[in-house]
């Protein structure tokens, strides 16, 4: 409103008549002190002059007429009055808060990109397993339904389950099952994947848990030992103890372990019980094996490659104890590592469940997927295979966030970002 009342008086000739008012005063000026009289600064004042008192004019004008000048402030207050823009403009200022509020955080703002990592991962799993599954030679209506079966009873068969659509339809129902929790029914025994998940997926995370919780209780101290300890007799025997744990495969140990403490001594149960704790000892143990001979062989190296840095030598120097230096000095920095290789292992451990479910005739998820990828239940197969990914999508999560807990440099650079 402003501007238009300013833009009115200019084109009127009110405004040459005070170009030409201010020009005389400039001349009167000039006259007066006997100065030389410059056309081009004589211009720009006499306009710059005219322009604040046209200002001044229009703002007269408005009071008059009973009007105020629009701001911005003034504007958004008479926006907000309206019902639709309110509407309108909440989800995106919603977001825009959101965002500003996640990247004014460091920490934030790296959990939230991990985050959205992990859903591509998710979402990259989902299409690389269907795909193979997709295209697999295995036909589930002849391997379920017989050789005996009719071209009658096989369509019948792909029209109930969706096979007879293209690959994108059943690409995209498959995906949204997966963001939606709904799989629908496994090919054989018509049963909800969902549900047969949820029973089966929280015996395979139990053991995996005490599984790891039993590799880092007993694998750090050894390896620490190992380290404090270099070419020492103790050494050498946990080293080599846990080169034997890397070199035994996890079904000959289980069968061994059952042959021994189950058949011949008595000791433990050979199969798997829910409410028996006794049987999961030595599934924990086959499983755990090889993931606490690879943390303490890790622990090791990774301690000896900081023990002769330059500030652990200095903690020397200053006449600090040698526990205390080991500890909080040697250890601290060696961690990183020994985290990772405990948030690798771990997947490692879930996909290689299935042999030892299968050894010890647990009803787990590693063993649901062998079973259903003989037909192949592509349902119960990807919902298994995705919910693993899932798993150790989060365990990684974790150590990402311990990462910048733990080393200083990765908060260094997540606030220089």
């Amino acid at each position: 409103m402003l501007f238009e009342h300013m833009e009115k008086i200019k084109k009127s000739s009110t405004y040459s008549e005070l170009i030409h008012r201010y020009e005389e005063q400039y001349r009167s000026k000039k006259l007066y002190f006997d100065e030389p009289i410059h056309q081009q600064e004589m211009q720009e004042e006499a306009t710059k002059l005219a322009n604040e008192s046209v200002l001044k004019m229009a703002q007269a004008e408005l009071e008059t007429t009973d009007q105020s000048n629009t701001n911005y402030q003034h504007f958004f207050a008479k926006c907000l009055q309206n019902r639709n823009f309110v509407i309108v403009s909440f989800i995106p200022g919603i977001l825009m808060y959101l965002f500003l509020m996640i990247y004014a955080r460091p920490l934030v703002r790296y959990i939230f990109e991990r985050l959205v990592m992990t859903i591509f991962v998710i979402i990259s799993v989902t299409i690389f397993v269907f795909s193979i599954l997709h295209f697999s030679p295995a036909d589930p209506a002849a391997n379920i339904l017989g050789e005996s079966a009719t071209a009658e009873q096989r369509a019948e068969f792909d029209h109930r389950y969706g096979l007879d659509q293209s690959y994108w339809v059943q690409l995209w129902d498959a995906t949204k099952g997966i963001l939606t929790l709904d799989l629908g029914y496994s090919y054989t025994g018509n049963e909800d994947v969902m549900a047969s998940i949820a029973n089966k997926f929280p015996v395979t995370l139990t053991i995996a848990f005490w599984s790891l919780l039993m590799a880092i209780v007993i694998a750090i101290p050894v390896g620490m030992i190992s380290a404090a300890k270099p070419n020492s007799f103790w050494d050498y025997s946990f080293m080599f103890i846990a080169l034997i744990g890397l070199s035994i495969p996890n079904f000959w140990q289980g069968l061994v372990f059952i042959l021994n403490f189950s058949i011949k001594w008595h000791i433990l149960p050979a199969t798997y019980s829910p409410g028996d704790w006794l049987s999961i000892i030595m599934p924990v143990i086959v499983l755990g094996t090889g993931l606490t001979a690879s943390i303490a062989r890790m622990t090791r190296s990774s301690i000896l490659e900081v023990v002769n840095e330059e500030y652990i030598v200095t903690a020397k120097a200053k006449g600090l104890k040698p526990s205390r230096v080991f500890i909080n000095h040697a250890l601290r920095n060696a961690i990183i590592p020994i985290i990772t290789i405990i948030g690798l292992q771990f997947g490692g451990m879930l996909g290689g469940a299935a042999v030892t479910e299968k050894v010890f005739n647990i009803s787990g998820l590693g063993s649901y997927i062998v079973d259903k990828q003989f037909v192949p239940d592509i349902p119960s197969i990807l919902g298994g295979v995705v919910y693993i990914a899932i798993t150790i999508s989060i365990v990684n999560l974790a150590v990402d966030i311990l990462y910048a807990f733990l080393n200083p440099r990765i908060r260094s650079q997540m606030k220089n970002t």
